[in-house]
């Protein structure tokens, strides 16, 4: 096998003639998957109000809603799960957990929580108080609901480029440093307790940051007593795109990157359903004792002792191996070149996606996939109706809907990006399964002049994505 290979399974024929690159892994245990009639799903899409979240899992055939705990596991993991200590306090796998993060992320303290939703509510309930300001690179959902729960202000401070699916910048996540001076300048240092960085940002189309960005912000910030705090979800990913594309680091292991990055940042917190390999769980950690202090008092309130945190003994040594297993560069080569592999295909067949294809998903760019659909007409939800109905394909929307309501003038929100992601989970899908999903794909585009749009019939208080209800118009 040549040793430079390429990052992206799709080149690969085309650089090394019949020298494929496979996937580091073989399957060990099979899944059946159930296929289903045009008639069926449309019964099943009338059923779940046309929002895919409500979809039952029975009726879909590759389901790419997310990559959040549906991950496979591997062997080793669901050996560990067999070591189990399961004692209320002080559990043997607590330690184990609290010895991965520290020698992969390097952060001193570690809080268990249940998810990542569990360690963002607790995070915002310990750093922010009412009236406070939290700048971060473009808001994720259930974070920037967690921070105005607290009583905070969101500001997105990410730089221009990532709102424009079709820039080529090779770290649209970064935070744009002069926004942020702007901020600090108006509302003042003191009543901005943290930045709020996320390692390839979701929103945007899974775009890294630069390892520059994060060692200005802290330049930045540390003077000023602005903690940076990391949603370290996909940082694994985020890693790799500092390895390909940032001066200096080619030679530089995805443990080293991440390890290098994170102490950059005051603490982070993580939902280990994505990156860390696990069906559950989640943790946050800090550097500093009196913020952990916190913390950890506080987690016994919300989510379970401060060794276990809301999940079992069993599944933080799941979640422990891996740690040490999302870090090796094979694994997220592959897991990368996968996504690659079905943004490429779709780049080549005309439909607009974001660019550059991101980490763990591609972004279907529905403004341009249904440019006679009026934002209001809800774009990106109709296109993932259309794809499930097309072939039982999951997807998921994130525009206009994911954005939710203005508190202020109850107009809805309406972000420059409406986008439908087709998530891929880890260690889960072959390439058969991106072919498929790429024709269908490009069968709802053929198609895209039929397309009505869908009108919101109901929509619940709290993201109301997840459980909003549709019809056809």
């Amino acid at each position: 096998m040549p040793q430079d290979r390429p990052t992206s399974l799709h080149t690969m024929g085309q650089q090394y003639g019949r020298r494929s690159w496979a996937e580091p892994w073989k399957i060990k245990m099979v899944e059946p998957l159930k296929t289903t009639t045009r008639e069926q799903r449309e019964a099943a899409a009338t059923e779940a109000g046309y929002n895919t979240f409500l979809l039952r899992s029975a009726d879909v055939y590759i389901d790419l809603l997310t990559d959040s705990g549906t991950s496979a596991m591997s062997d080793r993991q669901w050996a560990g799960m067999m070591l189990g200590d399961e004692a209320y306090a002080g559990s043997v796998n607590f330690y184990h957990l609290e010895s991965a993060v520290q020698r992969f992320y390097g952060y001193k303290h570690i809080v268990p929580t249940h998810q990542g939703r569990g360690a963002e509510h607790l995070i915002s309930q310990v750093m922010i108080e009412p009236g406070d300001h939290i700048p971060g690179n473009m808001y994720f959902t259930t974070t920037r609901e967690h921070q105005e729960m607290a009583g905070g202000k969101f500001h997105d401070v990410i730089i221009d480029e990532a709102h424009d699916p079709q820039s080529l910048h090779p770290f649209k996540g970064n935070i744009d440093l002069a926004k942020l001076r702007a901020l600090i300048d108006e509302v003042g240092a003191d009543k901005i307790p943290y930045v709020s960085l996320a390692g390839t940002v979701n929103m945007a189309g899974g775009q890294p940051v630069s390892m520059a960005n994060v060692k200005a912000i802290r330049a930045l910030c540390e003077p000023l007593g602005i903690k940076v705090m990391l949603d370290a979800t996909r940082m694994v990913e985020n890693a790799l795109f500092i390895q390909e594309r940032e001066d200096g680091y080619a030679d530089r292991s995805i443990a080293e990157i991440l390890l290098e990055f994170c102490s950059y940042t005051d603490g982070a917190w993580m939902s280990a359903k994505k990156d860390n390999l696990v069906n559950i769980g989640g943790w946050l950690a800090v550097n500093d004792w009196d913020t952990f202090e916190e913390l950890r008092n506080l987690v016994v309130v919300f989510e379970g002792l401060h060794t276990y945190g809301g999940m079992a003994g069993r599944d933080m040594e799941a979640l422990a191996i891996g740690i040490e297993e999302a870090v090796k560069d094979e694994h997220v080569r592959s897991r990368v070149g996968q996504v690659r592999y079905l943004g490429e295909l779709l780049t080549e067949w005309g439909v607009p996606i974001v660019q550059p294809i991101g980490g763990h998903a591609v972004f279907l760019d529905a403004k341009r996939f249904y440019p006679h659909l009026a934002q209001d007409l809800f774009p990106a939800q109709t296109l993932a109706a259309e794809l499930y109905l097309d072939s039982g394909i999951r997807s998921m929307e994130r525009g206009i809907v994911s954005a939710g309501r203005d508190p202020k003038t109850g107009d809805h929100k309406r972000p420059k990006l409406e986008l439908t992601r087709l998530t891929i989970p880890r260690r889960v899908y072959t390439q058969a399964h991106m072919d498929v999903v790429a024709e269908s794909v490009k069968a709802c585009f053929d198609a895209r002049e039929s397309a009505r749009g869908l009108r919101m019939v109901y929509e619940p208080k709290y993201l109301r994505f997840f459980q909003a209800r549709f019809e056809p118009i």
